[in-house]
């Protein structure tokens, strides 16, 4: 009799971000077999044995780790984390060419080993790895999309959190476009327990999200990345988990309303890959959401959008 197949989760690179990602799922028991994939052999392989020395504390799993591509065979979602590390001072798109680069490499023999899966780049510069991945592989853009914003959003929720006094969970907040320099809050959507933002005031009747308070979350929220490269060379706790949480509403089918990295027709720029929220489940992106935008949101996405383009077109993606 042949065994039920159990859900499986590719990992490819096994640096602070790809580690730290399958850890966030272990923890969270976001499927039964996590797969490794690093061509450094002894890295990926005491990775795998570290995290699997600790699966008696978690959820039951197997944890696998190779050098060889086939550990990601029949993978149900396969997350490439792999690419060039950000440098303290460097921007998201100063890493584009050479991460494209390592797409060229590291997705053909994965979509060979793993034709069926959904895949999930965490790799920077996100949005243009994700539309050369896409336009060179070929895959829908339905099963091939970027982690996009989902962490940047987190951010600006801890942010309004802190601000206000509320509990994270009580703020919906999204952060639109690229994931980097030109991301753009939706401010004019943002609400707190159903309230909108503009209208959130505190104990003593005073308004708390003015204008300038928002600037200074935004900015925050754009320096945040910078800020933690330049004290411990690299980003990897919220990632990790805002990834893991991305790999949970696919495998759990959950139409999760997530603002995830992908390939639009823009009005007026063409094709891009950005973030905009989107229901996310078992087969990858459902559909887009159409978040309400004021005039100044609409001119902030479109000069975002011609960014993410403008370097597409510089490394040859369109």
């Amino acid at each position: 009799m042949q065994e039920p197949r159990t859900s499986k989760v590719a990992i490819v690179g096994a640096g602070a971000v790809g580690s730290t990602l399958a850890y966030a799922g272990l923890m969270r028991g976001f499927a039964r077999t996590v797969a490794l994939y690093d061509i450094n052999e002894a890295k990926v392989e005491a990775e795998a044995l570290d995290l699997a020395q600790g699966i008696q504390f978690m959820r039951e799993a197997t944890v696998l780790g190779s050098s060889d591509v086939n550990v990601c065979a029949d993978a149900d979602v396969v997350v490439v984390t792999a690419g060039a590390k950000q440098q303290p001072g460097q921007s998201r798109m100063d890493l584009a060419g050479a991460t494209i680069s390592l797409m060229d490499k590291v997705l053909p023999p994965l979509l060979e080993v793993a034709p069926d899966a959904v895949y999930l780049l965490v790799t920077n510069p996100v949005d243009v790895v994700t539309f050369a991945a896409i336009k060179k592989s070929g895959i829908s853009p339905a099963k091939m999309f970027g982690s996009g914003t989902v962490l940047d959003s987190s951010r600006l929720r801890h942010q309004v959190a802190k601000e206000c006094r509320v509990a994270v969970g009580n703020v919906h907040a999204y952060i639109a476009g690229e994931h980097g320099d030109s991301e753009v809050p939706l401010w004019s959507s943002a609400t707190i327990g159903g309230v909108p933002i503009g209208d959130w005031h505190d104990e003593n009747g005073r308004p708390v999200m003015t204008r300038e308070v928002r600037e200074r979350i935004h900015h925050d929220v754009v320096r945040s990345a910078y800020e933690i490269i330049e004290g411990k060379g690299a980003t990897n706790y919220a990632i990790g988990v805002a990834g893991a949480r991305i790999v949970e509403a696919i495998l759990g089918d959950q139409n999760r309303v997530l603002p995830v990295s992908t390939l639009i027709d823009f009005p007026g720029v063409g094709e891009v890959c950005m973030s905009l929220p989107a229901v996310v489940g078992r087969a990858g992106i459902n559909h887009s959401v159409p978040v309400p935008l004021d005039p100044q949101e609409t001119e902030a996405l479109a000069a975002s959008a011609r960014s993410i383009r403008a370097t597409a077109e510089k490394f040859g993606v369109v």
